[in-house]
């Protein structure tokens, strides 16, 4: 078992090594679904067109790109741990508008290096498994959340479905991995990704920690057989 502060260390190399290829490998091990995960969590958010928003744990940028289309005058404030992942995003941003309203800041999302009350939506995709202190993690999103603001995590979660079930289990532990492996050369960042699947908090747990950070009106919602969930909650 890693501390919170080894595991810190940990995913943050990981990512640093797989970067140049993150994008390219999420569109293909997904086949392209997690296109249509990133644009119904940002779509929850077209209450607030004009911004500011945080996008936490934004790696290399797809849903603060997705924010910065949906709503042009939408301002993204983009904080994650590896520097290596915001290069590589702030690469492949497009030569438009949209890149002057998406501001890269390297940050710990158990220590957001933004005001209280500061901005009116959060999203957080694929990132809450990998924070040291999901608790802490929590409380900080509700205390940079304007009141009446809303918070968004995009995370995998288990199927249960029975048929969905063993399939998504064989395919997350024995496919992925080697296929990941083979393209960025680092097997084990994408073996860390499926137990960080498998030992991530049930969704009544995860719920049951946002209302104790503060959110209300707390719930899931389960999309594509419940191969991940967005968690909303309000402050």
């Amino acid at each position: 078992m890693r501390t919170p502060e080894e595991k810190k260390t940990f995913v943050r190399e990981k990512f640093s090594s797989i970067s140049s290829d993150y994008d390219f490998l999420n569109s293909v091990l997904s086949f392209q679904i997690d296109r249509y995960w990133r644009w119904l969590t940002t779509r929850e958010l077209k209450m607030f067109p004009d911004g500011p928003v945080l996008d936490l744990c934004a790696g290399t940028l797809p849903l603060s790109l997705e924010l910065s289309r949906q709503a042009k005058g939408r301002q993204v404030l983009a904080v994650d741990f590896c520097e290596d992942m915001l290069r590589a995003g702030v690469k492949s941003l497009p030569r438009d508008e949209r890149r002057a309203r998406i501001q890269p800041v390297v940050g710990d999302g158990e220590e957001i290096p933004v005001r209280t009350d500061a901005v009116w939506g959060i999203t957080v995709a694929f990132g809450v498994r990998n924070l040291g202190n999901t608790q802490q993690g929590l409380n900080e999103m509700h205390r940079v959340l304007k009141p009446g603001g809303k918070l968004l995590i995009l995370e995998f979660s288990r199927p249960t479905n029975p048929v969905v079930k063993p399939l998504y289990t064989f395919y997350l532990n024995k496919v992925l991995p080697k296929v990941a492996g083979l393209v960025s050369g680092d097997k084990e960042a994408y073996e860390y990704l499926a137990s960080s699947i498998a030992e991530f908090y049930e969704p009544e747990e995860l719920l049951g920690m946002m209302r104790k950070a503060g959110f209300a009106q707390a719930h899931r919602r389960p999309l594509t057989f419940g191969i991940v969930s967005v968690y909303v909650g309000v402050k």
